[in-house]
């Protein structure tokens, strides 16, 4: 209805207005009042979306690459990138996380490189694996979490007669919007090829409260190179057997949770991720939560549920879902439900961005 006030957003058109927006595309100008809606939105609006693979069809599209495709130089890993459908046609599986599957066969090496970018593994199923880290070597097993920090040389041995896969997580979309990637090859093996239980940096580092003098000074990523699977379990048992008893152990009733952290600073394990371990008893529903910032979590164990943005779906061991910005969501289990969790929190964090809600708090 004309209610006699000109519309300041669009104006009628004429020759000088006309020649004002040729003069704004010959000089590459895009001016606010054309994509304040875009540029500044009432709430987030993350082109990626809510998404869910299954384990059983990644594994099996896993096995197939590793019959036809080699690993070694040029490829550098058999990684299959998981890639949100909104943000095609990158592998991003959210705007500022990478994950992939990764896959070795029987006596395979992946040799060493290094990259600007933030990595981790996290082990769901198999073993007989090694990832070498600056000449370090780390026994890759089940619910365990292994750190290759930015800048670090990393390959890996198959040290066995069967095939591994693993979840590999990253900050390649972060590092590549901000131009901040540096590579280099390493040599053609990895260097070194033993299988000790346990690695250089978790007999120095992983003894909880104790923290060794040659290591005083802080460092910007975790100095333990995996953290093994057996402490996070006990660390969980503990939570839900202190509720049982009474005391207030949990953030949710149920709901047993713990952050992996840097020990010489009580910060995250890196500086652009963040990663946790999540229990629910079974017949738990977590409240449902926004959240800035996007959040990747795979099932470890169990079976139950997430409902996204509106919508259920059903997981079991293995699945991988992401949760983009501002995206309601919200965990329900029919067993015990094991999940591991990794996100950008600390970068929204940092930069002040960060903002929660839950249902009913």
């Amino acid at each position: 209805m004309d209610d006699g006030k000109s519309d300041v957003m669009n104006p009628d058109e004429t020759p000088k207005l006309r020649a004002l927006y040729d003069g704004f595309e010959k000089e590459s100008i895009l001016p606010l009042w054309t994509q304040v809606g875009d540029l500044m939105p009432l709430h987030p609006k993350s082109k990626a979306v809510p998404h869910v693979w299954k384990w059983a069809n990644l594994n099996e599209l896993a096995e197939k690459s590793g019959d036809l495709i080699p690993v070694g130089r040029g490829g550098e890993r058999r990684a299959l990138g998981l890639a949100n459908p909104g943000l095609a046609p990158n592998a991003y599986i959210s705007p500022t996380l990478w994950a992939a599957i990764q896959h070795l066969g029987p006596r395979e090496t992946a040799p060493e490189h290094r990259h600007s970018q933030n990595a981790f593994r996290f082990v769901v199923e198999g073993d007989g694996v090694w990832t070498v880290v600056d000449g370090d070597p780390v026994r890759m097993s089940p619910g365990d979490l292994l750190l290759t920090p930015g800048w670090h040389f990393h390959g890996h041995h198959n040290d066995t007669d069967h095939t591994m896969t693993w979840i590999d997580g990253l900050d390649i979309p972060f590092s590549q919007q901000n131009d901040v990637g540096f590579f280099e090859f390493g040599s053609e093996r990895v260097t070194d090829y033993a299988t000790p239980n346990y690695s250089r940096g978790e007999r120095l580092w992983g003894h909880p409260g104790l923290r060794p003098l040659s290591g005083l000074q802080d460092t910007v990523n975790s100095p333990i190179g995996a953290y093994r699977w057996e402490h996070t379990d006990r660390a969980l048992t503990e939570q839900l057997l202190l509720e049982d008893e009474g005391h207030p152990a949990t953030v949710e009733q149920g709901h047993a949770a713990i952050r992996y952290t840097n020990p010489t600073t009580g910060g995250d394990v890196m500086p652009t991720i963040r990663c946790e371990f999540h229990r629910l008893r079974a017949g738990t529903e977590t409240p449902m939560r926004r959240e800035v910032g996007s959040t990747v979590f795979q099932v470890f164990d169990g079976d139950g549920g997430v409902v996204l943005n509106g919508e259920t779906h059903k997981l079991e061991k293995g699945d991988m879902f992401v949760i983009p910005s501002w995206i309601p969501w919200s965990l329900q289990a029919e067993t015990q439900f094991d999940l591991f969790r990794f996100s950008d929190a600390p970068i929204m964090e940092r930069l002040g961005f960060m903002r929660t809600m839950v249902e009913g708090a």
